[in-house]
């Protein structure tokens, strides 16, 4: 049988003489150093064994979330150098993961989308992180935490919207 761990210790509410600001750093700070491990792990969890660097694996999250885009377009929205970019794509291109088509607009560029083999490998990579975490929820929280985590969901992306109208999505420009 699995011992149950103890869940790293939440932080107690602040004291009352704390001011909104405070509260609002702490749970900034507490916040992002939470989803930085998260998302390190999920990161780990989704890549397994594939060999592809995080650059990579971003490039590749790019091109289903947003859609096919020329090279220029993604080394910009990556920030990253037309060169860098380059060799992540051809690296991408080698695992047969992207390909290159005619810019239906300008036939003289090229647009990168994922291949048949991209999009599996995408699709394999959320199960695997999803699997993950249904796993580590199910053997690590109690059914009242797994509530609690499900009743913060909508604050979590209630956050996440607010920081979508401070800056324009790629999406939005369409």
């Amino acid at each position: 049988m699995t011992e149950k761990r103890t869940a790293p210790a939440v932080p107690e509410a602040p004291p009352a003489s704390e001011s909104h600001a405070d509260t609002a750093a702490l749970a900034a700070r507490e916040l992002r150093a939470v989803f930085s491990r998260l998302r390190r792990t999920l990161q780990e969890k989704g890549q397994g064994s594939s060999g592809l660097t995080p650059s990579q694996t971003a490039v590749l999250n790019r091109l289903i979330t947003d859609g096919p885009a020329a090279a220029s377009a993604l080394a910009a929205a990556e920030r990253v150098r037309p060169q860098s970019m380059a060799a992540t794509l051809a690296a991408l291109e080698a695992h047969g993961l992207v390909a290159r088509r005619p810019d239906p607009e300008d036939g003289r560029r090229q647009v990168v989308d994922l291949s048949a083999t991209g999009l599996e490998w995408i699709a394999d990579s959320r199960r695997a992180r999803e699997e993950w975490l249904a796993r580590a929820l199910g053997e690590e929280f109690s059914e009242a935490e797994r509530a609690t985590v499900l009743a913060a969901l909508p604050l979590l992306d209630r956050l996440n919207r607010a920081s979508r109208l401070s800056r324009p999505s790629r999406l939005n420009q369409r």
